[in-house]
């Protein structure tokens, strides 16, 4: 990827995304909310739920948890 195609990137980026930082401090909530009820955890918190859809390493990092969770089950 090179300069343009990463300014590209930034400026079509979604202002509610909360970045990896916040997501990651909450991805342990939101993968409990996903499997509880999933649109209760886009509901509350709006800002994951988009990082977590533009941000490759953090969705992996759900797909995860998530894979994770399932298998205790």
């Amino acid at each position: 990827m090179n300069a343009q195609e990463r300014l590209a990137r930034f400026l079509e980026t979604d202002p509610r995304d909360v970045g990896c930082d916040e997501a990651m401090a909450v991805l342990h909530v939101y993968v409990e909310l996903v499997t509880q009820e999933p649109a209760a955890a886009t509901e509350r918190f709006p800002g994951v739920a988009v990082h977590l859809a533009a941000c490759g390493p953090c969705g992996e990092d759900l797909a995860g948890l998530l894979a994770a969770v399932s298998d205790d089950d």
